[in-house]
């Protein structure tokens, strides 16, 4: 007699921790997947992923035991050089035909100070690496359509090396055309 008692309290306890929950989309017309790359070793290249999609759990009651689930699709490549855009595509570098998405999974959310420490898995080509990155939330708003909007921003450097992204060639004076180190920003609107 004592197990259904027990077994009502895990059930109400589930239902609990379900109601604090949420399930928020992310908004890509109003979000930036942006990254920065040295080029010739005297100035840098920035650009970005058009198209990305995906979801964040949001637990209210605990934001660490929320989820994060990001897809980017690589041929949305963005740097404002169509020549280079189509380099980064082929499989020299992404090789968006073989390995079209680039994802994104939280595996820990741990606080610190006033943002988060947000760790996941990475996959970019057939690679897949923890990395963590530095994030916040901001408070939700109501938009003027009804529906209730955050921004999560994650920043964090990468090695592109580590995904099989090594292509280079070496300047006559020293150094390489492409960085190893990648800087990323992304800011994601999130709503629901």
């Amino acid at each position: 007699m004592r197990a259904i008692p027990a077994l009502l309290f895990t059930l109400l306890v589930a239902s609990a921790a379900s109601a604090d929950s949420a399930e928020w989309a992310i908004d890509a017309s109003h979000s930036h997947v942006g990254f920065k790359i040295s080029h010739l070793v005297v100035s840098s290249v920035s650009g970005r992923f058009k198209d990305v999609s995906g979801k964040v759990m949001l637990d209210e009651a605990d934001l660490t035991k929320s989820a994060v689930d990001v897809s980017i699709k690589v041929d949305s490549i963005d740097t404002d050089d169509a020549k280079r855009d189509a380099h980064l595509k082929s499989p020299d570098f992404f090789d968006s035909k073989q390995f079209p998405l680039i994802t994104f999974h939280a595996t820990k959310i741990a606080r610190a100070g006033q943002g988060y420490k947000v760790t996941g898995d990475l996959k970019i080509r057939d690679v897949s690496k923890s990395v963590t990155l530095d994030g916040t939330l901001s408070k939700p708003i109501k938009s003027p359509w009804g529906k209730d909007v955050r921004g999560a921003e994650f920043k964090g450097k990468i090695k592109r090396g580590d995904f099989g992204l090594k292509w280079n060639k070496t300047l006559e004076a020293g150094g390489v055309v492409v960085g190893e180190d990648v800087a990323l920003d992304v800011a994601l609107e999130v709503n629901k």
